[in-house]
């Protein structure tokens, strides 16, 4: 079986959800049009998985709080829809929710600036791994490495793993 994997790192955005104040958050948005052409099956006879830290937290349980971070870089509007409408087109599986469904938190990074970051729980997942339908039902288990985030000098972004029967 071939395999292609695609490593992807989306720019973070800056502070500011506003393309003519803020050129970062244009070039974010930018580049979310250009995925839109990432095609999971973009060869015959090849299948693929997209890993990354996409930046972005496309659906309401992947924050801690959907209604407070509406206008916050990384769960805005037009950040989440634009990076469905990726999934959509290229028609990717979003492994991570394979086993966790859509209306259960689910979180991969935890901000710096929260003094107990564990306590307050105040995730987002920015951090994704996709794949070709064909991929889907071989897939055993999604690990997060959630305490990771609590070691000494972490990221705040925690590693994230999936285990496939192939």
């Amino acid at each position: 079986r071939r395999i292609r994997l695609h490593n992807f790192y989306v720019p973070a955005g800056g502070d500011e959800p506003d393309r003519e104040i803020n050129p970062k958050f244009g070039h974010k948005l930018d580049f979310i049009e250009e995925m839109k052409q990432l095609k999971a099956n973009g060869e015959a006879n090849t299948s693929s998985i997209l890993v990354g830290d996409l930046n972005i937290a496309p659906l309401e349980q992947d924050v801690w709080s959907h209604k407070q971070l509406l206008k916050i870089v990384s769960h805005t509007p037009v950040e989440t829809e634009g990076l469905l409408q990726v999934m959509q087109r290229g028609a990717w599986l979003d492994l991570m929710r394979q086993h966790v469904p859509e209306n259960e938190k689910l979180y991969t990074w935890w901000s710096y600036r929260a003094k107990d970051w564990e306590a307050a729980d105040r995730g987002r997942r920015l951090d994704h791994i996709w794949s070709s339908k064909d991929l889907g039902p071989h897939l055993q288990r999604i690990d997060i490495l959630k305490e990771a985030r609590g070691w000494e000098r972490p990221s705040d972004h925690v590693p994230v793993t999936a285990h496939f029967n192939l």
